[in-house]
């Protein structure tokens, strides 16, 4: 193939459009993930139209073109580059759809300006915490839903659309616990805190009957008695996921091992949760400072 990849000339789009299609119907992609992965594979695929490129003339050196292309500056769109953490959510993307397509040997695992550095979001400090809450009216269906879900989300870790995908069969509060469906179809039983329990019982007994609109098992429901979507969770918890930091973040402060955080939090990998292992060495280091008569 040449230096512009000419190779693969003929029909340079329809079979891309179709394996990403393919793709995105796999069952270990969330819904939030798919549509992140459908925008930035019609951009690749846009990429490889305009060098009309076949998706399997695609090689390592073609997929690094295309990362050196994304972290360049982007005249015509916007002058600024990419965030790293876009960017390396655009490479992922492609780079697990061609793995998917082709194979992994056809794409590598290839070092692209070094190893990105994982920033965790800050919680949510009280005062926030605070304004949100004082921002539900108490008395008001809708205000008892959402302090229940906020609660909820905080108390078991929960993201967004697992939020939304509860059923009403998931919560037991006999057993304390939720039942969890995660990502890429992994279940997962997160224990029901005291505080969460209560706002739960009082919206199933006092608001979710005005919200129904017929036989709905969706926990939380919206004003028209549908189950309620992360869009409108995000707009009523800005970034949920500060939420759900805060509660992995409380855990490793109250002395939770890495191991059951990770269950907690549905964590597929070890690697995932070891973010938070910081937060365990300052533990470390208040205990060391009171105990140790040399500190």
């Amino acid at each position: 193939m040449g230096r512009n990849g000419r190779a693969g000339a003929e029909r340079p789009d329809m079979d891309t459009s179709r394996a990403i299609e393919r793709f995105l119907e796999s069952p270990a992609l969330s819904e939030s993930t798919r549509r992140a992965y459908r925008r930035d594979l019609r951009e690749f695929a846009a990429w490889l139209e305009a060098r009309r490129l076949r998706l399997d003339a695609v090689t390592p050196r073609v997929f690094a073109e295309y990362a050196s292309a994304l972290g360049a500056d982007r005249p015509g769109r916007d002058p600024r580059k990419l965030a790293p953490t876009t960017l390396a959510r655009k490479l992922a993307a492609v780079r697990s759809f061609l793995r998917a397509s082709l194979g992994p040997a056809r794409v590598p695992d290839l070092s692209l300006g070094g190893k990105r550095r994982r920033r965790l979001p800050h919680a949510p400090r009280p005062a926030e915490t605070d304004a949100l809450l004082g921002g539900f009216e108490p008395a008001t269906p809708l205000g008892l839903r959402n302090r229940a879900l906020f609660e909820l989300v905080y108390s078991a870790g929960l993201r967004a659309q697992e939020a939304c995908d509860l059923a009403l069969a998931d919560v037991d509060f006999e057993a304390e616990a939720v039942h969890v469906r995660g990502k890429g179809g992994k279940e997962r039983v997160v224990p029901l805190g005291e505080e969460a329990a209560y706002r739960l019982r009082l919206y199933l007994e006092r608001a979710r009957p005005a919200l129904a609109r017929g036989a709905e098992n969706a926990l939380f429901l919206s004003t028209r008695g549908r189950p309620l979507e992360t869009s409108t969770l995000r707009r009523l918890l800005p970034n949920p996921h500060r939420l759900r930091h805060a509660f992995a973040t409380d855990l490793m402060e109250g002395g939770a091992d890495l191991r059951t955080i990770q269950e907690l939090m549905g964590h597929s990998s070890l690697s995932t949760t070891q973010i938070y292992s910081h937060v365990d060495a300052r533990r470390l280091r208040r205990i060391y400072d009171r105990a140790h008569p040399r500190a």
